[in-house]
């Protein structure tokens, strides 16, 4: 309508009241829907870690086609282990990861190192481990030139476990100048005052050198479960044709949600025989 023909329609003083906005404000229905997504994230731990992984956890982790690395055959439980030197881990990209059957299965996590230090990924790894449905098992870093004593109330008071983890594991793999038989001692005690807390016989770490020349010729140590370093060899012979539970054989190995590298293992047994291991 022309500037003239509204003059001739409409009264000297008269204003067009506003037009209407046709646009609609949220519905009953779209606040219904977001007091029900709040309700979620409060009530469901799942997506509670989902939403802090979204947050936390930066887009830039790697993602790998293949582990990098020449994986032994014949076995079916591979695993890992990981401390503060892997930095933050996401659990759910390494739980996604296979490639041709190999999955990660079980994740070792540093807890504690002699009488005071608590690894500072410990918790986000404990937690998010078992979150993410690996088997998880903590280990303790041991100095036999401290107090086996001082250092079992050390990861006790740091690490709770739960049923379905893996026993605990004592990681002796440096002297620190002490004598063979002090060694022995002091590795001995601590693996009894963990066995009488957590009702179940602990796991031993070593490497195949360390074992052969400390651990070999001591009978107490026969009935205790060995975990064995051993890098970059088709087989682990063990001296003395030793029994072995678990095989790190790799420490380059690469896994979707970490950027660092990690070591791998293998575990000599099924996967029942591996739950069977574990804490009832």
């Amino acid at each position: 309508m022309s500037l003239w023909d509204k003059m001739a329609v409409f009264p000297p003083g008269y204003a067009e009241p506003p037009k209407r906005k046709t646009g609609r404000g949220p519905s009953r229905s779209g606040y219904l829907l977001l007091i029900a997504t709040v309700l979620l994230v409060i009530g469901s731990p799942q997506v509670r870690f989902w939403f802090r992984s979204v947050l936390e956890y930066p887009f830039h982790y790697k993602e790998y086609k293949s582990f990098g690395i020449r994986i032994p055959g014949r076995y079916s439980m591979h695993g890992i282990d990981v401390s503060r030197y892997q930095s933050k881990v996401d659990w759910a990209r390494v739980k996604k990861m296979n490639k041709a059957g190999v999955q990660i299965s079980f994740a070792f996590i540093k807890a504690t190192e002699g009488t005071a230090l608590r690894d500072p990924q410990f918790k986000n790894n404990w937690e998010n481990a078992r979150k993410q449905g690996i088997i998880r098992g903590a280990y303790h870093y041991f100095l036999p030139n401290l107090s086996p004593r001082d250092q079992a109330r050390h990861f006790i008071n740091n690490v709770s476990l739960r049923s379905g983890d893996l026993p605990p594991v004592i990681d002796v793999e440096e002297t620190r100048r002490m004598s063979k038989a002090q060694i022995q001692r002091y590795s001995l005690e601590f693996l009894k005052i963990l066995e009488e807390h957590y009702g179940i016989r602990p796991i031993l770490y070593t490497n195949r050198d360390f074992y052969k020349n400390y651990f070999k010729d001591n009978p107490d140590f026969e009935p205790y479960r060995f975990w064995i370093a051993h890098f970059h060899v088709a087989n682990l012979n063990m001296p003395g044709d030793r029994d072995w539970h678990f095989w790190q054989h790799s420490d380059r190995g690469r896994v979707s949600g970490i950027n660092e590298k990690v070591d791998f293992n293998v575990f000599n047994g099924t996967e029942g025989e591996l739950r069977r291991m574990c804490v009832p």
